[in-house]
C-alpha cells in the first residue's frame, strides 16, 4: 500500500501561520491542536493577549 501524505488533513499554525499536517500522535486531540510545534506553542504563551480576548 502506498503512503499518501497529501490526503492528510491540514491546519494553519496560530503563531507562525504556516500550514501543518495531521500527525498520528494528535489523533485523539486533532480538534484542539492549534500550533505546529512546541516552539510555537511556547512562544505564543509569552505574547500578550489582545484586549477583549478573555
Amino acid at each position: 500500500m502506498a503512503h499518501r501524505k497529501p490526503t492528510l488533513p491540514t491546519k494553519t499554525c496560530a503563531t507562525c501561520g504556516r500550514p501543518f499536517a495531521w500527525r498520528r500522535k494528535w489523533a485523539r486531540d486533532w480538534e484542539q491542536v492549534r500550533y505546529c510545534s512546541e516552539r510555537c506553542r511556547r512562544s505564543r504563551e509569552r505574547l500578550p493577549e489582545p484586549p477583549g480576548r478573555r
